[in-house]
């Protein structure tokens, strides 16, 4: 079986030709021109609650776990799709995020709401997201509990 995921997902949404969402089949989709980065938050002004990093870190960790694939019934952090993030000294959030497949329909609006979302966390200044398919994923990058959820352990 190897990396092939395939069989595990539930539904397959597309873009469609003229910019309408809905379900599909993947072939029948335009290339995509999805944004590959995306910002969150905003608070540049405003007075942010100084966290510990520790604490920060876990907030923003449970903001990931709450964000699902769309395709495969499991959260982007355990799925392995987030690479890694780094606050900074403002607590701007830097994030590194893949997704299961180059040809991914969803790209662009996940890499959004992963901005949005963490950039909504009490204590994120700003929040920005990059998608990299270097190193591709695989399921390797899953942890133990989305394997064991899944029946691949």
């Amino acid at each position: 079986m190897g990396d092939d995921i395939e069989h595990l997902k539930v539904n397959k949404i597309v873009r469609k030709v003229g910019g309408k969402v809905g379900l599909g089949v993947y072939g029948q989709v335009e290339p995509s021109d999805e944004p590959t980065e995306a910002y969150g938050g905003g608070r540049l002004d405003a007075e942010i609650e100084a966290v510990p990093e520790a604490e920060l870190r876990e907030r923003i960790v449970t903001a990931l776990k709450a964000i699902y694939d769309p395709e495969i019934p499991l959260n982007i952090y355990d799925l392995g799709l987030i690479y890694g993030f780094a606050i900074d000294d403002e607590q701007n959030v830097e994030i590194e995020m893949t997704l299961t497949a180059p040809a991914c329909p969803v790209a662009g609006m996940l890499v959004s709401q992963v901005a949005r979302e963490v950039g909504n966390v009490r204590g994120v200044r700003t929040s920005h997201v990059t998608l990299t398919w270097d190193p591709p994923w695989t399921k390797a990058r899953m942890s133990e509990e989305a394997l064991l959820e899944l029946g691949l352990l």
